[in-house]
């Protein structure tokens, strides 16, 4: 059996998980601005990029080890990476965990370039002719969309939890 089909779902999941965080990032740091920051909110919403990165990834390893419950046998392994080394490279957005990482925001944002280039892809062979098929692009821009939805829910979970945590750290008896 042709691999190629399930090649393409393994990579509109990981493009699911990761080609949204550009858009996200470019409205972040246009929305905190080049300036300083005239309050702490706007500086720290950049500085939570990388966590809710990491996050992302966290949830994407999360995916794989479900899929892979139960049967860890290299036979099912291997039916199950397709493209192992793009998904290696999905998995290594758990590393921005660290904060030796953490602190290099843009390296997050290089990242994931890796996987908005799969949609610049598409949309180029679209209007050059060069595939024919206007089903690709449309699948590309619902994941897209689901992508930004997925990590702008993310950001704003990380978020809310440095206001909780900041919050209980200024006042304990809460």
């Amino acid at each position: 059996m042709n691999n190629s089909f399930f090649a393409y779902l393994q990579q509109l999941e990981l493009m699911t998980f990761f080609s949204g965080y550009p858009l996200l990032y470019t409205v972040i740091l246009f929305f905190a601005g080049n300036k300083r920051p005239v309050n702490n909110f706007k500086a720290s919403m950049v500085s939570f990029l990388p966590f809710a990165y990491a996050l992302v990834g966290t949830l994407y390893l999360g995916l794989q080890l479900k899929n892979l419950y139960f049967n860890y046998s290299p036979e099912n392994l291997r039916q199950l990476t397709l493209q192992p080394y793009l998904m290696l490279w999905g998995l290594l957005s758990i590393f921005f965990w660290l904060p030796s990482l953490r602190k290099k925001k843009v390296l997050s944002l290089m990242h994931s370039l890796v996987f908005f280039f799969f949609l610049i892809r598409d949309l180029i062979f679209q209007l050059t002719g060069a595939v024919a098929d206007t089903n690709m692009v449309k699948n590309d821009m619902r994941i897209y969309t689901i992508s930004f939805l997925l990590n702008l829910c993310v950001f704003a979970f990380v978020l809310l939890l440095a206001f909780l945590f900041n919050r209980y750290k200024k006042n304990p008896a809460l």
